[in-house]
């Protein structure tokens, strides 16, 4: 079974659900390419691209580390130069609080045409490497078993 639209396995994702359909889809078919493109890599080439997307930044952390750099700017220009300044720290702030609350704020829009993913994205394309790697093969393994196990315990109460 191949997946092309990755977007029914990403529910329940604030920032996608304030994010325009084309560039949700956009991401969406990244993910699909790079799937198929390590279908027919060796299991090293896999693991290598799921410890890339362990250290790969996601939304929330782009907008903690520029909410960050834009606070010490503004506070310090507010300090040595005018309190004009202080007004960058505080727009950072309702920023920040508007995406606690609605999942949403100007700056992830910028964010995500450049394509920066979010967790939940860069995690489906992760687990999707790791079942071409074969990581999940035991546990289906183990479901048959309980499977039959069952079946034979409902076999055996019949007798």
């Amino acid at each position: 079974m191949i997946i092309n639209d990755y977007s029914e396995l990403i529910r329940g994702d604030r920032v996608r659900a304030n994010t325009p359909p084309e560039i949700n889809q956009a991401i969406d078919t990244e993910i699909a390419a790079s799937v198929r493109f390590y279908a027919s890599k060796t299991n090293y080439e896999i693991t290598k691209r799921i410890k890339e997307l362990d250290l790969e930044w996601d939304t929330e952390r782009y907008l903690e580390a520029n909410a960050a750099i834009f606070t010490a700017i503004g506070s310090s220009m507010g300090l040595k130069k005018s309190r004009f300044w202080f007004i960058l720290p505080l727009t950072v702030s309702i920023f920040l609080l508007q995406h606690a609350v609605q999942g949403w704020c100007p700056p992830v829009t910028v964010f995500r045409r450049l394509g920066i993913r979010t967790r939940r994205e860069i995690e489906v394309e992760k687990y999707a490497l790791k079942a071409l790697r074969g990581d999940f093969d035991e546990v289906s393994d183990q479901e048959s078993s309980i499977n039959r196990a069952k079946e034979a315990v409902t076999e055996s109460r019949s007798v």
